[in-house]
């Protein structure tokens, strides 16, 4: 049986594990390798993990299975009607079988929990080679925008920006 929690910031380390586990499997068919050590530094550096969970107000909910982390999801309300999907991983050897569907519905009951509107959107910024696009596409999210977002060092992500349109409470 899979359970969530919300997380901490005494879970910071086991957050970095699951992402490390999913990071590089996941985008190395789509970027550089120079590029992956350098977005991994960006965003799951305890430094990092720790600003988006004390100062941009980032939530993470941790999936379990017995006392086994699966994967984690983070999300942030931007707006009383906008919330932003930051991450969404799972360990890819469990890719495929549900967890990613558990955790993308508790970021939809998050955002419709604390949203200040019937109507509320939940957006994410996803690398246009991704091919999870067809999960999300699945979970009703449809594709709103693309761009390309210079993060530093000469880098940039190529996104689509995906958005789906839900009623609160």
């Amino acid at each position: 049986m899979i359970t969530l929690r919300k997380a901490d910031t005494r879970d910071i380390p086991m957050i970095r594990e699951l992402a490390g586990r999913t990071w590089f499997e996941t985008y190395r068919e789509m970027l550089p390798q120079d590029q992956m050590d350098y977005m991994f530094d960006m965003m799951y550096s305890e430094k990092a993990l720790l600003s988006q969970m004390t100062e941009k107000n980032h939530e993470f909910f941790i999936a379990f299975e017995n006392e086994t982390a699966l994967g984690f999801v983070s999300i942030e309300k931007q707006t009383g009607e906008l919330f932003h999907l930051h991450k969404l991983y799972i360990v890819p050897h469990l890719q495929k079988k549900g967890v990613g569907r558990i955790l993308i519905e508790k970021a939809f009951d998050y955002a419709r929990e604390h949203a200040d509107t019937p109507r509320f959107i939940v957006e994410l910024n996803m690398n246009r080679d991704n091919p999870a696009l067809h999960f999300y596409e699945k979970m009703g999210m449809k594709i709103h925008d693309r761009g390309d977002f210079h993060i530093g060092n000469g880098y940039y992500m190529n996104d689509y920006i995906l958005r789906i349109e839900l009623d609160s409470k």
